[in-house]
């Protein structure tokens, strides 16, 4: 499709609404006003129109395809949600307000204060901030607190552990911290390595950050042995929550020894993410790492709520004023609306939905590690690789039956990795088509590997190369 600068014709022109009256040049100071008139396409009115509504049917998003993005969680958002987040009260508070009059708006310090209460309770932590913006800033903001706590008690650490099967952005996250890392490989359960884990680990680690179920999808069934040595080494646990759809009211964190975690709300408790955001990385503490926690903080006195500071250990602030508050409030719609039956549902619905992809195409694929999932599977593209068809083959032909591809080549830690999580939310039917045509694609792997190396066929733009557009970024159209 042309850019709507090659659409551009010399002295064509929508509807023309007169010129304003223009006081920028009183208000503003010269340097902030502009030097000459920008270089805008020339279009009709209709070529405008026409041209962004053809851009944004080009679209994948959870409303209308399904988004089995392993890892990634496109669950859908159910439309409730975003009627709260939109209520007057909610959308027209200004941030300052909780600073200058916390009785306006206790709704909203209400609603956080009994957010991070809510979230106790799924989890087992004691307390938790809403600040960090996403998962990865919420990675990095529990790793702080990990420091701190370290510091005040003038604990000499050097390294965080992060199994090989956690999400990548831990080992970034403790790194962007200062720490250096220790990998620790899993075993041929896909668990982590236990014996590896004794010998990686001494009174030098500040932390072991783990990811449960793991990116295999699966479960880490040695996680309380795991604590305990880690505490012996006055370590402390650190959860990553990026998707919690497996263990909704079957597993909580706080009880099997972590000490500080984050959340994904726009994973598990279903508010919009993709396109860099929204998102809400919640972070959660066990009693010790309370005095260390994000200011400002809700705090209660009585039946009203305000704002406190006053936290001489705390890290700081991470984020302006309250984070992704927007965000908070979706989730918390979710989770009353859902309540502790139909959150347990959440996950019982989850793990059984990707156990039944996982059954149904474990004939056509290589599976790795064979036995129960948790919220995804992960099958290897090895056998079709034999016939030169790889993972990002079988994710490109998936685009041309209508299916937005899984992700593809993680885990690092299996070879031509193909990564499905269909969420709780997906009919039977929805995922039998999915089924279908991942069938159809490993018989074409075998009789016409040609065709699946050409797709996509349908779509405007078929096989980019995306390492030079990684490295060669091009962000305007002069």
């Amino acid at each position: 499709m042309k850019t709507i600068f090659e659409k551009s014709i010399a002295g064509r022109h929508g509807v023309d609404a007169g010129t304003p009256e223009d006081n920028t040049a009183k208000i503003l100071d010269a340097k902030f006003t502009r030097i000459a008139e920008p270089k805008l396409p020339e279009l009709s009115e209709l070529d405008v129109i026409r041209h962004f509504t053809r851009l944004s049917r080009m679209n994948y998003s959870v409303d209308t395809e399904f988004y089995p993005l392993g890892s990634c969680t496109m669950k859908y958002n159910p439309k409730v949600n975003e009627a709260a987040a939109v209520l007057p009260g909610f959308k027209a508070l200004h941030p300052f307000s909780a600073y200058l009059d916390a009785g306006s708006c206790q709704g909203a310090l209400e609603l956080i204060y009994r957010s991070n209460a809510l979230l106790c309770e799924v989890t087992g932590m004691k307390d938790f901030t809403g600040q960090p913006y996403a998962g990865a800033h919420g990675e990095l903001t529990g790793i702080f607190l990990i420091a701190a706590y370290h510091r005040k008690k003038g604990n000499k650490k050097k390294y965080i552990i992060v199994p090989d099967s956690a999400h990548g952005t831990n080992p970034a996250s403790a790194a962007m911290a200062g720490y250096a890392i220790l990998s620790v490989p899993v075993d041929k359960n896909g668990t982590m390595d236990v014996e590896a884990f004794r010998a990686k680990i001494t009174d030098e680690v500040a932390g072991v950050m783990m990811t449960v179920p793991s990116t295999l999808g699966v479960f880490e069934n040695r996680i309380k042995e795991i604590a305990d040595i880690a505490h012996s080494h006055d370590a402390l646990m650190y959860y990553d929550g990026a998707n919690l759809n497996a263990i909704l009211g079957k597993f909580r964190p706080g009880d099997a020894g972590f000490d500080v975690m984050h959340i994904n709300l726009h994973k598990t408790f279903s508010t919009p993410h993709g396109g860099g955001g929204p998102g809400s990385g919640m972070v959660g503490v066990g009693e010790k790492l309370i005095p260390f926690l994000p200011v400002p903080r809700v705090v209660k006195n009585g039946d009203a709520y305000s704002i406190d500071s006053n936290f001489p250990d705390t890290i700081g602030q991470v984020a302006s004023f309250f984070g992704n508050f927007g965000v908070i409030v979706r989730a918390f719609t979710y989770i009353i609306m859902l309540g502790r039956e139909g959150l347990i549902n959440v996950s019982e619905m989850a793990v059984l939905n990707a156990n039944y992809i996982m059954a149904k195409l474990k004939p056509y694929f290589d599976l790795p590690y064979d036995r129960i999932c948790a919220h995804e599977c992960v099958f290897s593209a090895k056998r079709q690789a034999k016939s030169g068809v790889y993972a990002t083959d079988i994710a490109k032909a998936l685009i041309d039956r209508g299916f937005h591809p899984p992700t593809i080549y993680f885990p690092l830690v299996v070879e031509e990795a193909v990564m499905i999580e269909p969420t709780e939310t997906e009919s039977k039917e929805m995922m039998d088509s999915f089924i279908a045509a991942m069938i159809e694609i490993a018989g074409l792997a075998q009789t016409n590997p040609g065709a699946v190396r050409a797709a996509p066929v349908t779509t405007e733009t078929c096989r980019p190369d995306e390492t030079k557009a990684a490295r060669e970024l091009k962000l305007t159209c002069f």
